[in-house]
């Protein structure tokens, strides 16, 4: 019998309508337009406004969106990982309340959150559930509301992060296509330079934290920065060594969109051509669970069957890794 993978078989994904962008926050905060572009590469991002809707709105959009293009039913979904740093409320699982509403009822579901690396230790997740053999269709979906944890009056942040979804399917493939490994890594010392300190158990929500501005997210710009640059280049040097894999065999490089210069330092590590790192950081900025599946939603007519795609992303934490995977479809075929 031949080794089972875990292989990507569908994409979906969702944005807000509203644009946030550069010169809007001119208004807001004092930066500007170019500033941000130079030092981040972006230059707007979507915003959920409705306060009413949370990240589940975000997610079961996007689960919908592959949904109808994959032409699947619901109920043949046996698992809903929710990648997610923004769940709508604590205890109650985000994903779990995802899969009701999509009609995936014969699925369980849970929550994973890693910052910025959600999605993709959510791919190892999922590839390992397909690979026991116990379950043929697992939904992986990114999803995060960064504005509902966003401070608009602090130009380190607002600029950076936007909110969307994006959702992958994993089946069983016994063509060797699918995940082929991966390189993972986490390191608690990192945890104070990005964070919201308040809402846990360890600061739980009180009038005090919400009068210190506790709630929302910061980082030490310049800390994360230098290690996000080293640690995903460092992870995607790896994952390529251990493989044998050469520039010229790595189709594309899909990374984590939090700044452009971080994903052009792993670039040039790989010494991969432009032509193959994908970005769509300058219209969306970081979604942090959902910059790499809306990549893979953005791109994905240009993905052909036994394609090599490298996978990077580093997140609070801190966490970080790279993971190679094999394409499984042309476009044209679902």
């Amino acid at each position: 019998m031949n080794k089972i993978t875990a292989a990507i078989t569908a994409v979906g994904a969702y944005v807000p309508d509203y644009v946030l962008t550069n010169k809007i926050l001119e208004t807001l905060v004092d930066t500007n337009d170019e500033w941000i572009t130079s030092r981040t590469g972006i230059k707007e991002r979507r915003i959920l406004k409705d306060d009413s809707k949370g990240t589940s709105f975000l997610a079961i959009n996007a689960a919908l969106d592959l949904i109808k293009k994959a032409n699947i039913d619901p109920l043949e979904i046996d698992l809903l990982l929710m990648a997610t740093a923004t769940a709508d409320m604590p205890v109650a699982s985000t994903g779990a309340y995802v899969a009701t509403e999509i009609g995936a009822t014969n699925a369980f579901a849970y929550d994973l959150q890693s910052a910025c690396s959600s999605f993709l230790f959510g791919m190892s997740t999922a590839a390992a559930y397909i690979e026991s053999g116990r379950y043929k269709k697992v939904l992986l979906i990114g999803a995060d509301k960064m504005s509902s944890i966003v401070d608009y009056t602090d130009r380190t942040t607002c600029i950076i992060f936007g909110d969307g979804a994006g959702a992958v399917l994993f089946e069983p493939n016994h063509e060797g296509l699918g995940l082929q490994d991966e390189y993972l890594r986490t390191d608690g010392d990192g945890r104070d330079f990005l964070k919201m300190t308040a809402g846990g158990s360890l600061f739980p929500a009180s009038e005090q934290t919400v009068m210190d501005n506790q709630h929302n997210i910061i980082q030490d710009g310049k800390t994360v920065f230098k290690y996000a640059v080293t640690y995903m280049a460092d992870a995607c040097e790896q994952i390529m060594t251990r493989s044998n894999l050469t520039n010229e065999d790595v189709a594309w490089l899909v990374p984590h969109q939090a700044n452009k210069r971080i994903i052009d330092a792993t670039a040039n590590r790989m010494n991969l051509e432009d032509s193959k790192v994908l970005m769509n950081i300058e219209r969306y900025g970081n979604t942090t669970s959902a910059t790499i599946p809306l990549v893979l939603g953005d791109f994905e007519h240009l993905f052909k069957k036994g394609d090599t795609i490298i996978f990077a992303a580093f997140g609070g934490g801190f966490s970080w890794g790279s993971i190679y995977l094999k394409w499984a479809y042309d476009k044209k075929q679902i």
